[in-house]
């Protein structure tokens, strides 16, 4: 789990507002997205975002701009400070991650490689 009182991950506005209409145009009631990563792709990891209907027992759970986002466990000293956008430019839309802890990203913008964060570093500085 994160440490007490620092948020995992924020959102902008736009992000919010993205999520919040994600959400209301499912085909089945949802409560939030889940995000995370995986390993693959060309640079190690890459991030997903999936909806998220209930609340596994060790998702973190935040509330950030009216919307519910869960973090995936075993994501969690992946994400820490992550901030997450939303961005449309001609040629696509899409949720944007903006993580101090992502070393580097193949060409395609598909895949990042992503070092943990250190705890301990975290807490000193909170």
């Amino acid at each position: 789990m994160a440490l007490p009182g620092f948020k995992v991950m924020s959102l902008t506005d736009a992000a919010a507002a993205r999520v919040k209409d994600i959400i209301a145009k499912a085909d089945r009631p949802i409560m939030g997205v889940r995000v995370g990563v995986k390993n693959g792709g060309c640079a190690g990891m890459s991030y997903t975002m999936e909806y998220a209907e209930t609340v596994n027992p060790l998702d973190e759970k935040l509330e950030d701009k009216g919307v519910t986002v869960l973090v995936d466990p075993k994501a969690i000293l992946f994400l820490l400070g992550t901030e997450m956008d939303f961005e449309t430019t001609k040629m696509s839309s899409q949720f944007v991650f903006r993580n101090p802890n992502q070393t580097s990203a193949c060409g395609c913008g598909e895949s990042v490689a992503i070092t943990p964060a250190n705890p301990e570093a975290l807490q000193a500085a909170g």
